[in-house]
C-alpha cells in the first residue's frame, strides 16, 4: 500500500510562488510514476504536471508550462511542484497521484485513471 501526503498549500498574492511537496511512503517509490492534478470548485479534476520514475521525462499541462515546474528526490521519496508566477486561475485543490511503472519504462501519464494512488489535496488560492 502507498500513502501519498501533500504539504505546502496556502494563500498567496498572484505573481508569487509556492512549493508543493508530497511524500510517499512504501518501499518501490522509486518505480512510481507521479503525477499532480487539480480541481477548483465547480470544475472537472484536470492534469498539472507528471515525472516519470527517473526523473528523466515530465509532462505539463499548457496552461502551467513555464510556470511550473515537477521533481522528485526518490532518496526522500518525494515529488515537487514548484509554482511560480502564480495567476488566480492557478486557485484550486491541488493533488498528487502514483502509479508504479512495473517496467521501467520511462513514461509519464496525464489521464487521471492511470494512477491508482492519490494524496488527500492541500489547497491553493491565488488572489488577485
Amino acid at each position: 500500500q502507498v500513502q501519498l501526503v501533500e504539504s505546502g498549500g496556502g494563500l498567496v498574492q498572484a505573481g508569487g510562488s509556492l512549493r508543493l511537496s508530497c511524500a510517499a511512503s512504501g518501499r518501490t517509490y522509486s518505480r512510481f510514476i507521479m503525477g499532480w492534478f487539480r480541481q477548483a470548485p465547480g470544475k472537472e479534476r484536470e492534469f498539472v504536471a507528471a515525472i516519470s520514475w527517473n526523473g528523466g521525462s515530465t509532462y505539463y499541462a499548457d496552461s502551467v508550462k513555464g510556470r511550473f515546474t515537477i521533481s522528485r528526490d526518490n532518496a526522500k521519496n518525494t515529488v515537487y511542484l514548484q509554482m511560480n508566477s502564480l495567476k488566480p486561475e492557478d486557485t484550486a485543490v491541488y493533488y498528487c497521484a502514483a502509479d508504479l511503472d512495473r517496467s521501467y519504462s520511462g513514461r509519464v501519464y496525464l489521464d487521471s485513471y492511470h494512477y491508482d494512488y492519490w494524496g488527500q489535496g492541500t489547497q491553493i488560492t491565488v488572489s488577485s
